[in-house]
């Protein structure tokens, strides 16, 4: 989170910077919004998992994602054609509460890159109280969208569609376990790794909404885990989906 924030205060002092040299500041209808001819996106959701073994189950509440990306604007087919090409970069970072009180654990037949799929008694004991227990990657990504405005004549106060993909390299990986117990106390373990994670994804996105707000999809190509080196061989991919907000 303490990335998230640096590269949000980032984006946010340089448009600062950028809007004081401009000498005009026309607003859109959101509330004040800067018509700056670019977009930090906030986007919060969900993950789910599919073509999954039954023995993974996730908790849909305590699976969230979290994004935040800086996209700009370049006209294509004329400057009222109403389509966009908007490319960028940011940060995706995704959380995942499996069923059951289990989490992933080193596979030692398997050794580095590897993961299993544990109850988190099965390993700190029984007796425990669990008050934390998910999984957390993060990764660099880089988003390009096809936008159509249908405000031809004003991109900025226009409804908007668009589709495209997204490309993320994995920087983090790691497990966040918290308990209590009457003979250690409470306890927090976190553990990085890369849990046999693939360190590029790619995904399809759709987006649709207002120049503030937006509900959005990424529709991911390829399989969270590398071949052979997740929980059960899992082949399973991912979706992710929700709300977000843009700054600018």
């Amino acid at each position: 989170m303490k990335k998230l924030f640096t590269l949000s205060l980032a984006f946010f002092l340089f448009q600062f910077v950028q809007a004081q040299e401009s000498e005009t500041k026309a607003k859109s209808p959101i509330g004040g919004r800067p018509n700056i001819p670019n977009d930090l996106n906030i986007e919060f959701g969900f993950n789910l998992l599919t073509n999954r073994p039954a023995d993974i189950e996730t908790n849909f509440i305590g699976s969230r994602t979290f994004n935040v990306s800086y996209q700009f604007p370049i006209n294509i087919l004329g400057d009222k054609s109403g389509f966009t090409l908007n490319p960028g970069f940011g940060i995706g970072t995704d959380k995942y509460q499996f069923g059951n009180d289990q989490n992933l654990f080193i596979n030692p037949t398997l050794g580095a890159e590897s993961s299993r799929l544990l109850g988190v008694t099965e390993v700190y004991g029984n007796t425990i109280s669990i008050n934390k227990n998910n999984l957390a990657v993060n990764y660099l990504e880089i988003p390009l969208d096809l936008r159509y405005h249908v405000n031809k004549n004003n991109y900025s106060k226009s409804f908007r569609f668009s589709i495209g993909g997204k490309v993320g390299y994995l920087y983090n990986g790691h497990t966040k376990i918290s308990y209590e117990s009457d003979a250690m106390g409470t306890r927090k373990i976190k553990d990085s790794q890369n849990f046999g994670l693939e360190k590029l994804r790619y995904a399809v996105s759709i987006k649709a909404g207002s120049p503030g707000f937006y509900v959005w999809g990424n529709f991911y190509l390829n399989d969270v885990w590398q071949a052979g080196r997740g929980p059960f061989a899992t082949e399973a991919s991912q979706i992710n989906f929700g709300l977000a907000v843009s700054v600018f």
